[in-house]
């Protein structure tokens, strides 16, 4: 049962000290173990009743809720990953436009290709938008 220990251990490693956490950690705890001891006297071996109490449990979302820990929120990087893509984006396009003229001044071509890097850029834009 110590693997049982071990994963509410885990469930519970970003919760704050209190006593309402060692207390419902505790029930959680003695619920998996009744669940493992109900799934062994089935005829279950004790390692598959543990595998599947684990699984069955699931995590501890509700848990957290009703102990009152706010999920980090995650940060937006759209903003960023626009002006990253913009600036990329202007670097290879530079590129095409130096190669074109340095080497085949007689044809432009860098066109083309600066067609199909500014949907980087622009699937950037559209991604930032929806964010906000």
């Amino acid at each position: 049962m110590k693997k049982l220990k071990n994963h509410v251990d885990e469930l519970f490693r970003d919760i704050p000290e209190s006593e309402q956490k060692n207390a419902i950690k505790q029930e959680v705890l003695e619920n998996l173990e009744e669940k493992v001891w109900d799934l062994t006297a089935q005829g279950k071996e004790e390692e598959d009743a543990i595998n599947k109490a684990i699984v069955e449990f699931g995590d501890v979302g509700e848990l957290t809720k009703e102990l009152g820990v706010k999920q980090p929120k995650k940060k937006d990087m759209s903003k960023l990953n626009l002006g990253y893509s913009l600036w990329g984006s202007l670097l290879i396009i530079s590129l095409f436009i130096f190669i074109n003229f340095y080497y085949t001044p007689q044809i432009i071509w860098f066109v083309y290709p600066t067609f199909a890097v500014l949907w980087w850029p622009l699937t950037m834009y559209f991604k930032w938008k929806r964010a906000n």
